[in-house]
């Protein structure tokens, strides 16, 4: 009741004017006090995030008795939602005074090619996947666990500098300024070393055919509105599989 009625004097201040006639200066400052009476009032009533259960009832029904005021400890915070985006992080003080980091929004973050014990910064194109809602993939979120695409040019590069073979090329020709990687001058040295890494090597097949579309799916496995970042992995072997299958049954509904 009291809700409705503070809505009621936000949108007609007069309500609370004094009947007869005004000027409009003195109109004005009745709007302006009747505004922040209803905001304070307002304020109030609205309750903020709070994880203690006092304010719940028992689990026979009844109701608590309010037995001591809100404490600090038991606050709660907006969930981060963090974007793809400009990179944007706020500090947050918490308790004990440590810092939290709170990614807003975030465009690229660190991925790691598990079994070529290789790390690159990748830049994030989209959410792809999220078991626990659908509505994280739709606005983009980045949450720890979620699927995402990234860009496989950083890894396409260290590849092909590492073993100087082609990855996901498929008969197209290297770019101006990218064949660097296949074809620059190494050592006898350094040949022999590539020679022995190429020797029986192959990469497997759904993820070369990643690679021929320059995207690569990854799981996040750091927390973005936790530690600022938004890092993870490549997926592969029969995990890529499992995942692959869930975004094309999705893509069909």
């Amino acid at each position: 009741m009291y809700q409705i009625r503070i809505i009621e004097i936000l949108e007609e201040p007069e309500i609370l004017a004094a009947p007869g006639e005004q000027s409009d200066s003195e109109h004005l400052v009745v709007q302006m006090w009747a505004s922040l009476v209803a905001v304070l009032m307002l304020g109030y009533y609205v309750w903020g995030i709070s994880r203690d259960s006092r304010h719940k009832r028992n689990a026979t029904g009844a109701k608590r008795a309010h037995y001591r005021k809100k404490r600090k400890f038991e606050l709660g915070r907006q969930a981060a939602n963090t974007k793809i985006g400009a990179k944007r992080i706020h500090a947050v003080r918490v308790r004990g005074g440590s810092t939290k980091f709170r990614a807003l929004r975030l465009d690229s973050g660190n991925f790691a090619w598990g079994s070529e014990h290789a790390t690159r910064k990748c830049r994030i194109i989209a959410v792809k996947y999220n078991s626990t809602n659908n509505e994280l993939v739709r606005t983009n979120t980045l949450v720890k666990g979620c699927i995402v695409e990234i860009d496989a040019t950083p890894f396409r590069q260290w590849f092909e500098s590492h073993y100087a073979l082609p990855l996901g090329r498929r008969g197209k020709k290297p770019h101006e300024g990218h064949e660097e990687g296949l074809n620059k001058p190494r050592s006898n040295h350094v040949e022999r070393k590539v020679a022995e890494r190429k020797e029986g090597f192959k990469v497997e097949q759904a993820l070369d055919d990643q690679f021929v579309t320059g995207r690569v799916l990854a799981r996040v496995t750091s927390r973005p509105g936790q530690a600022g970042r938004c890092d993870g992995y490549i997926l592969e072997g029969k995990e890529l599989d499992f995942y692959s299958r869930k975004i094309r049954s999705k893509g069909k509904h």
